[in-house]
Order: C-alpha cells, then structure tokens, then sequence
C-alpha cells in the first residue's frame, strides 16, 4: 500500500547492541545513554516542524525515543506494532558484520539477500509498514506525522517508495517525500 502523502521517519536512539553492531530486531533493549541524549538532540530539532502527531513502535527503544520528542514539542503519541522492527529470526544478537563477511556481501541489498528463513519476510515487513503509515495518514489527513521506529522498517518503506536504501542515522528525521507518484527521503532539514 502506498501512503496518499509524505511524512517523517526517525529511527530510535542508539542501544548496547546498536554500538556492538548486533542484529537487534525483536530484541526489546532500551536506550543507552548515546540513545537518550540522541533523543533529546532529536526533540530540539524537530520543534519547528509542524509535527502534530506522532506515531511510535511498541519497542521500548522507540517508545521512549517518541515519549522524549512527544513531550518536548507537546504532541499526542501513539503505540502501533504495525512499525516494530524486523524479526531477524536466528540472526538476532549476532554481529552483522561478521555475517556480511561470511556470507560475502557489502551492501543493505546483499544483505537482504542473506536474511534467514526463520525470520520475517523482507517484502511482508515493508507491506505492513506502509500499511500502517497509510493508515494513519488516512485517519488525520490534516496532520504532520513522525514515525519513530527502526531501520529496517525505514528502509524496506524507503526501498519500496523510491526504489533505494539510503544512510541511516539514529535519532536523525527523515522525510519521506511524495512528488506525484514519485518518492524520495531526504533528511529533514529546516
């Protein structure tokens, strides 16, 4: 399902195994200090955009990335598991970059290309991501939505919308931008 108009992406503040390079998925670990202070970096930010809404993963990492910023620019937020993270299945915990190695790819496609069986499927996740995003847009078409979630929902929405994955940073706005029936992300900036 693609989404009638653009809105915001952000993914979480860091965690211990975002720092150890682990695959974290389902995996419910909370901010680390560089989280939370990427958080409040990210509230500072965001105070002029016009968000009015925002719309949160149920992972404890992107619930409180989303409580900090809701609270700081005084907008209503919601919980929906229509955005929680990819399910890695039996990569969860395990360094992604050894597996990269191991498996002999260099790039988000390689490694998509590699994800276990016993995880979720790549394209599903992308599917229920934009069904989700969609449906919030639907239901407050007069509203500025941010969706504080996790990389790989940001990036299977990105690789479905506009075709490509793009650099990823924790605590960093993004907008997903809708031009006719072209997309582009592009870090929002004011």
């Amino acid at each position: 399902m693609t989404p009638a108009r653009s809105f915001y992406g952000l993914r979480h503040g860091a965690t211990d195994w975002n720092r150890k390079g682990l695959f974290q998925g389902r995996t419910d670990n909370p901010l680390n200090e560089d989280g939370l202070r990427q958080a409040h970096e990210a509230a500072s930010m965001l105070r002029g955009f016009g968000i009015s809404r925002i719309v949160a993963s149920p992972l404890v990492r992107a619930a409180k990335t989303a409580e900090i910023i809701a609270d700081a620019i005084s907008v209503p937020l919601a919980i929906d598991v229509g955005i929680i993270e990819f399910d890695f299945g039996s990569f969860e915990g395990l360094p992604v970059r050894d597996l990269m190695i191991k498996h002999g790819v260099n790039s988000a496609t390689g490694l998509v290309s590699i994800l276990p069986a016993d995880g979720e499927n790549w394209d599903a996740m992308a599917e229920r991501s934009l069904a989700c995003v969609s449906a919030w847009l639907d239901r407050h078409p007069g509203d500025d939505l941010l969706f504080v979630c996790h990389d790989a929902v940001m990036q299977g929405m990105a690789k479905a919308l506009s075709g490509s994955y793009f650099k990823n940073s924790h605590g960093t706005p993004f907008r997903y931008l809708r031009e006719g029936a072209d997309w582009r992300v592009e870090q929002a900036i004011i």
